[in-house]
This record gives C-alpha cells, structure tokens and sequence, in this order.
C-alpha cells in the first residue's frame, strides 16, 4: 500500500485529502499542520512515505524550505508540492520536487500523479 504524509495548515483540506486518498486505497502514515511540524514528525517515523504531499503557505516554515531539509535527510523522498503560489513553482522544481499541483486542482490529478510517481512514470525536467 502507498504511504502518504500530509503537509498542510489548513485543516479541512488535509481531512479532505486523507478521506479521498484513503478511499482510493492510499494510506495516510502522518499529517503535519507547519514545516516544523512535519520535520519533526517525518524524522519520527520508521516507514518512511512513499509520497509527501507538501503545501507553500504554512505558518513556522513554509514548504519550500520544509522540502530541502527533508531531501537533506533523504534525497529520494518524492515530494508533490501543492500550493496556489504558482510564483514558487520553478523553485519547487529545482530544490527537488517531482510534481507541482496549482491550487486548487482537481482530486482526480492528484491521485493520478501519485500512481505515476511511484510507478516512476513521472520524470520532472529540471
């Protein structure tokens, strides 16, 4: 089963994404509400994700900056970086993200390009 980590601080919308992903067979291993937050919690696991879900906008640390330091810790996570910030798009893409979503998208992309991360049919050109 493919583990997703939720990075988002707005709270609806991580229940959102976890009751959709769940109902199409994903599992949810962590939800964090800021970067601080999600570093903490991602150097806690032991089952690493197979996919982070990674929001821009947070409070404490924001997701570009949250996303280096996880690829620090482990250059082959594969983060899809999800905001409404398109200005942060091409950043996102050179520090390492494998896919940008431009919120809001639809559910259906999202679920779509996890499959073909992790079948590695997503390549980023960066």
């Amino acid at each position: 089963m493919i583990k997703i980590f939720i990075v988002d601080d707005d709270q609806s919308l991580q229940r959102l994404y976890a009751l959709i992903l769940k109902e199409a067979g994903f599992e949810i291993i962590a939800t964090a509400i800021n970067g601080k937050d999600a570093i903490e919690k991602y150097n806690k696991l032991e089952l690493k994700p197979d996919i982070i879900l990674m929001d821009h906008r947070m409070p404490i640390k924001n997701g570009l900056d949250t996303m280096a330091e996880i690829l620090k810790i482990n250059k082959n996570e594969k983060i899809i970086f999800a905001s409404a910030d398109i200005t942060v798009k091409e950043e996102a893409k050179s520090i390492g993200a494998c896919a940008f979503l431009d919120k809001p998208f639809k559910m259906q992309q999202l679920l779509i390009m996890i499959r073909q991360i992790v079948n590695n049919d997503l390549i980023m050109e960066h």
